[in-house]
């Protein structure tokens, strides 16, 4: 987790389309700034989304 990364990469560790995530960040309030997200709206994701099963065995 530490380099950026797009929203699709982010939906496709959770299985998921981008609106999906999109609906899913909106439900938790998580407000992205940027296009790319930076490591530390990837925790931010992660601990409330929980980690991505692809993630848990890496």
């Amino acid at each position: 987790m530490n380099k950026v990364k797009s929203r699709q990469q982010i939906a496709e560790e959770y299985g998921v389309c981008r609106k999906t995530l999109y609906n899913w960040l909106k439900q938790e309030n998580i407000k992205l700034k940027h296009r790319l997200v930076s490591p530390k709206e990837q925790k931010e994701i992660y601990d409330k989304l929980g980690m991505p099963n692809e993630l848990n065995y890496i």
